[in-house]
């Protein structure tokens, strides 16, 4: 980027192009100016080489939607801000779909000029950081540790002051309630409520009562009202994951208060009004769910005002020795261990593995390796998928719900470190009790909780996952 970068205003208004040329040339800046998109495109097609376009949104002749998607076939790198006094949901989302890197809506400041000018000329090393984490509370964060992963940052922090649907598509444990977090956060309703239903977690009717909220006498034991999480979240933003698995009924229900953000609560008569934006995340294929008439194709029409595709690990390895370091960081300081590193070896068997259930098997991986601190393991466990067969077999046994999932994760780390740790001391289990940070007596209670015995009285399959 040359000292003083070139930025090409184009505005309808003569009295708009004389006052952005004047603020800007005080600001150092090389300025030139169009009158019309047509101009606009012939100037790129002759060789003008902008590091930035400020583009009005509405002019004669061809818009400054047309201009955008011209000019960004001309010159797919070109940076392009789009300017509008239209306060048009739909159009700011189809710029953004174009490829526009920001938008301004008029009258502004010259504050929020200068704001746009600096993040939009920054270069992508010093804009976006590779590695930079942005915490999100709840012990969550988004990291943006590959290119595709800052493409989908630059995306959440363009369209989370728009206030439309967002839907997120994904496998499972790519990080979708991550990206809604970073979508709320980054909007204008951060400091109101933020809440996550799991869609696949309830029976219909449950699911229904949870969502809507129920009046007296509803349904036998409703012996008092009960606001829903739409009410919950007025002015707040939920996420409803795993929309694909609700029912068709409740859909409907859903797509009233998407059109015109009203509902009734179950048992009740009034209608309750709410301002509430509605995220969703699915890991079905959508085309699919259509045609098979699992997913309504009208409610899809609403939810995907604009929609964020987060691709698998597997097609972003050049993030995983950067969120191996990070969670290995974060679980050290939660457990108070030391961090143990990540040998070439290990490293390379980690690049090499699939991970087939993306970023939460990751982190149950290095969890486990902090735990169990035993390199030759991790590597036998990447070699011979055992860690994908955990996050399958945990995939599998969803229906005894989240907790359950996360309980039988945790107790079966902790049975393994016990044992080795016992290994390790001999079975000196004063000593294992030092080395673990826990009580004597809460080991003794640990090994009567897991049934762990002496090596010779161990099951084969238990010894194997030791290695030993």
């Amino acid at each position: 980027m040359s000292a003083s970068p070139n930025v090409l205003v184009v505005d309808d208004e003569p009295g708009m192009l004389r006052y952005m040329k004047t603020v800007l040339e005080l600001d150092s800046y090389k300025v030139s100016t169009a009158h019309c998109g047509e101009d606009a495109i012939q100037s790129v097609r002759d060789g003008a080489a902008p590091d930035l376009v400020l583009l009005d949104l509405v002019m004669p002749g061809i818009d400054g939607l047309q201009t955008l998607e011209q000019l960004r076939r001309l010159r797919p790198d070109l940076k392009v801000v789009m300017l509008s006094c239209v306060s048009d949901p739909s159009k700011v989302v189809r710029a953004i779909q174009l490829g526009a890197h920001n938008y301004l809506t008029k009258p502004f400041q010259k504050s929020d000029l200068d704001q746009i000018m600096q993040q939009s000329l920054r270069t992508a090393a010093s804009t976006e950081p590779l590695g930079e984490v942005e915490e999100l509370g709840d012990d969550l964060f988004f990291l943006a540790a590959s290119p595709v992963m800052q493409k989908i940052r630059a995306q959440v922090k363009t369209i989370a002051n728009v206030d439309v649907p967002v839907l997120m598509l994904g496998e499972s444990g790519t990080g979708k309630e991550i990206v809604a977090r970073l979508i709320h956060k980054s909007s204008a309703r951060s400091h109101r409520t933020f809440l996550k239903v799991n869609c696949a977690a309830l029976p219909t009717e449950l699911l229904e009562s949870e969502l809507f909220g129920y009046e007296v006498g509803a349904f036998t034991g409703a012996t008092r009202s009960k606001p829903g999480k739409f009410e919950q979240c007025d002015k707040g933003t939920i996420l409803l994951d795993e929309i694909g698995e609700m029912s068709p009924n409740l859909q409907a229900k859903l797509l009233h208060v998407l059109q015109d953000q009203e509902f009734s609560r179950l048992g009740g008569r009034s209608s309750v009004k709410v301002n509430v934006r509605i995220l969703a995340a699915t890991n079905i294929d959508v085309q699919q769910a259509i045609a098979s008439k699992q997913l309504r194709e009208d409610l899809y029409y609403r939810l995907n005002a604009f929609t964020i595709k987060i691709p698998p690990l597997r097609d972003r390895k050049d993030e995983i020795p950067t969120l191996l370091r990070h969670f290995m960081t974060r679980f050290a300081e939660s457990y108070a261990r030391s961090p143990l590193s990540f040998s070439p070896a290990l490293l390379e068997e980690c690049q090499r593995y699939s991970w087939p259930g993306n970023l939460r098997e990751l982190s149950n991986f290095v969890k486990r390796y902090l735990i169990l601190g035993d390199e030759a393991w991790a590597i036998h466990e990447l070699r011979s998928g055992t860690s994908s067969k955990e996050a399958s077999s945990a995939t599998q046994s969803a229906a005894g719900g989240l907790k359950n999932i996360v309980r039988n994760l945790k107790d079966e780390a902790e049975s393994q470190a016990i044992a080795r740790a016992l290994e390790q001391t001999g079975w000196n289990r004063k000593e294992a009790a030092v080395m673990l940070n826990i009580s004597y007596k809460a080991l003794l209670y640990k090994i009567r909780q897991y049934n762990i015995g002496a090596p010779a009285a161990r099951p084969a399959a238990f010894r194997a996952k030791l290695g030993m």
